[in-house]
């Protein structure tokens, strides 16, 4: 003798779902509200006829677009020379990520000639700074670079 225990009831047909809706033999042992039942008379499933609670999904972090970056700050600290052929400066990020910033330069001579501009590109780890040394090659004659000009606005990549 099979005893078979119910843990629920339905009132209802139309509300269930099934995960195999391929099956339509009788060895399925599917009654007309979903519940399963195998060849020795245990359940598989049960169906309730209590309202199904729902969770609104929240999107993880990895799902949102990312926040646009905030340009950074860049500060002359010294201007190439005879002594030291680089231009030095200090990049700022105000980003809580890593970013990547263009910084422009220029060497000027004394009449205010610009001998060469630069652009470069420079990684800045999250709300930090970074000290960038820029070279003057290829412009001239070191000695004819009376001043170094840093657009203060680090403009990030994005």
């Amino acid at each position: 003798m099979a005893v078979l225990a119910l843990t629920g009831f339905s009132s209802g047909c139309g509300h269930e779902s099934r995960s195999d809706s391929s099956s339509s033999s009788g060895s399925s042992g599917r009654d007309a509200h979903g519940s399963g039942t195998s060849a020795g008379g245990s359940v598989s499933g049960t169906h309730l006829s209590q309202p199904t609670h729902r969770s609104t999904p929240t999107a993880s972090p990895s799902s949102e677009p990312a926040r646009p970056l905030k340009d950074g700050t860049a500060v002359l600290v010294s201007c190439a020379s005879t002594d030291d052929p680089f231009a030095i400066v200090d990049i700022r990020n105000p980003n809580a990520r890593d970013a990547v910033f263009t910084v422009k330069i220029s060497f000027k001579d004394e009449h205010g000639f610009t001998m060469i501009d630069t652009r470069d590109q420079v990684s800045v780890p999250a709300k930090d700074t970074t000290t960038y040394r820029r070279a003057m090659a290829g412009a001239g004659p070191l000695d004819e670079i009376a001043r170094c000009e840093v657009d203060p606005r680090a403009t990030a990549d994005r």
